[in-house]
């Protein structure tokens, strides 16, 4: 009964769209995550792990984090329903404060803008990496398409990496690696995957 009821929630999370789009970024993520078997991931802004959760053979253990219960409730299901011994679930809003975490890699993946504040989420993420940790962002390039009071319209990438220099971070990398079909609010849209590195005191 109870699977029967995550099934039908995961359902109305987990449409076709969001998992064919899922895959494409998954895939474009794991090309960052070579010799990553040590290291420790968090998902933030999970959802029900759509992109992490096939992710997990390629580092130590994954942490899911998201402000619903619900979809971490699908999340968590999937975990317990495929056997997966390395990933585990978080319910916290980072907007709001920050759990005391430590770890290796940060993904955020078409999260970034659903957050207004920028700089302070980035900023709250690089104290949660280790020294010589990664964050990598999957989001839209900035789309003049779209508007949305609540939503960012995507990101120049000169502007995004001027941020990030700015929280700290360096050796930010960004490319456009995909473009789609009424992929973000209905109109025709293209994805881009940053990653940037939070330099050790001593080798900067």
């Amino acid at each position: 009964m109870e699977n029967n009821v995550f099934e039908q929630m995961a359902k109305r999370y987990d449409t076709e769209d969001r998992i064919e789009l899922a895959n494409v970024i998954a895939k474009e993520v794991r090309s960052t995550l070579q010799n990553c078997e040590t290291k420790t991931l968090m998902d933030y802004g999970s959802g029900t792990g759509l992109v992490s959760l096939e992710l997990v053979d390629l580092v130590q253990s994954i942490l899911l984090v998201d402000s619903s219960q619900q979809m971490l409730e699908v999340a968590e299901a999937k975990i317990t329903q495929r056997g997966i011994p390395n990933a585990k679930v978080l319910y916290s809003d980072f907007t709001q404060e920050t759990p005391d975490v430590k770890v290796d890699i940060i993904l955020m993946s078409l999260v970034l803008l659903h957050i207004p504040d920028t700089k302070k989420i980035l900023h709250n993420l690089f104290g949660m990496l280790n020294n010589g940790g990664k964050l990598i962002i999957v989001d839209f390039d900035k789309n003049d398409k779209i508007y949305h009071p609540k939503v960012h319209n995507g990101f120049a990438h000169e502007e995004l990496k001027e941020t990030l220099s700015q929280v700290g971070f360096s050796s930010m990398e960004m490319k456009t690696f995909y473009h789609g079909e009424n992929i973000f609010m209905k109109q025709d849209a293209s994805m881009f995957i940053s990653t940037s590195i939070k330099k050790d005191a001593e080798s900067s």
